[in-house]
């Protein structure tokens, strides 16, 4: 799926606002660089949900299940790393060749 810097964008601020709901901090206190597991206290549940989010959000195809297998093989520790998967699983629909 072809997106621009609208939809990138607006991955971000779900992802921002994901985290900050999640684990009740303010959203500017949150960058790219924020450690989700050791300073947000979060897990691989939250990652779980917000990768719902996006797959019904951006209506792509692929079960959850199959997402998550396939993003345990390379996992984000950051918002950041967080945010560009959520591009990718965007761009290409779950072509799980291209991520």
């Amino acid at each position: 799926m072809e997106i621009g810097p609208d939809t990138e964008g607006a991955i971000r601020d779900l992802v921002y606002a994901f985290f900050a709901e999640e684990c009740g901090v303010e959203r500017a206190t949150l960058t790219d660089g924020t450690n989700i597991i050791t300073e947000l206290e979060g897990d691989s549940l939250m990652f779980l949900m917000l990768l719902e989010r996006v797959r019904k959000q951006y209506g792509i195809g692929v079960p959850l299940e199959a997402l998550a297998k396939r993003l345990m093989k390379k996992p984000a520790s950051t918002i950041g790393q967080v945010v560009d998967l959520s591009i990718l699983i965007v761009r290409h629909d779950g072509d799980f060749g291209s991520l």
